[in-house]
């Protein structure tokens, strides 16, 4: 009878256990959606740290900008990391979903380059101003330029205002509204140029180095690491933030990506 009672115990005890290893697995065993290139060379780099820590990540890639919220909202990911915040807000606002950013991660910094100053101060009235011709991108260079005092746009404006929101223009610059892609060759003609990192690399243009003024790393474009609202508060989540933004990762960042790509932490 006493070994009778003493298997069934130990049978208990291996049914509980492996209860609770079950829901350990389910804990630690997540599913990351990233974009191919920078984001998916960060998050294998953080999904090796994460190995010490107990998180055991399985790096989905995507081709599109679209797939991955979708995935997240249906619970097929368990958190996401390829879009800055605007872009976030913009998906959850036209597409209702329930996701949210629980953290930063890099920036592809928008810069100002010219081949006729070396700074900003140098900046002449009447100054040809070349930008983005596509709304996100030109208002997202308004902004740089706003937030370096050289113009005043209307409030209310959000994340894409044109040049019809420009209310104050003390010198009297002159823009020019371009292709995204043309814009590096357009410094022959213009007195500086908005160029977007991806553009200003082709261009053998180094964002650390070769730009008049860059957007910060407290930029509203920043990227953020994205999950579903009703998660955010699990244990992983903050584990998975901490992770991503230690020094570790930042060094990464910055070997890897040479001022292309910026920790935004």
């Amino acid at each position: 009878m006493k070994l009778t009672s003493h298997l069934k115990t130990l049978f208990a005890a291996v049914a509980l256990s492996t209860v609770f290893a079950g829901v350990a697995l389910a804990e630690t065993n997540l599913k990351v959606g990233v974009t191919a290139g920078p984001h998916a060379k960060i998050f294998d780099f953080v999904k090796n740290q994460a190995k010490k820590d107990g998180l055991n990540i399985t790096v989905v890639e995507f081709t599109d900008y679209i797939i991955p919220n979708q995935s997240l909202e249906a619970g097929e990911l368990d958190a996401n990391s390829f879009q800055h915040q605007p872009y976030l807000d913009n998906q959850v606002k036209d597409r209702g979903y329930k996701i949210e950013s629980v953290g930063t991660t890099v920036i592809f910094p928008l810069g100002f380059y010219s081949k006729k100053i070396k700074s900003l101060s140098e900046l002449p009235e009447g100054a040809q101003v070349a930008i983005q011709n596509d709304p996100t991108n030109g208002g997202r260079a308004l902004i740089l330029l706003q937030d370096k005092g050289l113009i005043k746009l209307k409030a209310g404006t959000g994340f894409k205002p044109s040049i019809l929101d420009i209310v104050e223009n003390p010198k009297k610059l002159k823009f020019i509204e371009l292709d995204a892609a043309q814009l590096p060759r357009s410094l022959d003609d213009t007195t500086i140029s908005a160029i977007n990192t991806n553009f200003a690399i082709e261009a053998k243009l180094n964002p650390e180095k070769d730009a008049i003024f860059i957007e910060s790393i407290k930029s509203p474009y920043a990227n953020v690491i994205a999950v579903q609202t009703k998660r955010k508060s699990e244990a992983w989540v903050a584990q998975l933030v901490k992770i991503y933004q230690s020094d570790a990762v930042k060094q990464f960042i910055q070997t890897e990506f040479k001022g292309a790509v910026v920790a935004a932490f």
